[in-house]
């Protein structure tokens, strides 16, 4: 199974930018699919941006599409979200997540197999 730990969260002002990261353990990362999803207070938990296992494709919420960059280092066991252009509706914790095969949609949060205990992102006005 894989264990993953996002970190690079914080506080923000509008407009700046934030990394974060999301290592994970397991002889297997490369073969799992990995996304981030993102949970306001009193909202759905939602699809951020996710990456194949090969790093071929690339997948992104219209909220953030031009804003964010999804990449993954397999040889670190590392998948990244760096995140420009901030707003305040970006504010939420961003869970990083990965899955195994699987034919859902990328932005299904059900299809995820594993997930992290969460970074907050706070991006003030």
């Amino acid at each position: 199974q894989v264990q993953l730990v996002e970190s690079g969260g914080g506080l923000v002002q509008a407009g700046g930018s934030l990394r974060l990261s999301c290592a994970a353990s397991g002889r297997t990362f490369s073969s799992y699919g990995m996304g981030w999803f993102r949970q306001a207070p009193g909202k759905e938990r939602e699809f951020v941006a996710a990456i194949s296992w090969s790093g071929g494709n690339t997948y992104y919420a219209d909220s953030v599409k031009g804003r964010f960059t999804i990449s993954r280092d397999n040889a670190k066991n590392t998948v990244y979200l760096q995140m420009n252009s901030l707003k305040p509706e970006d504010t939420a914790v961003y869970y990083c997540a990965a899955r195994g095969a699987s034919s859902s949609w990328y932005g299904v949060v059900s299809s995820y197999d594993y997930w992290g205990q969460g970074t907050q992102v706070t991006v003030s006005s």
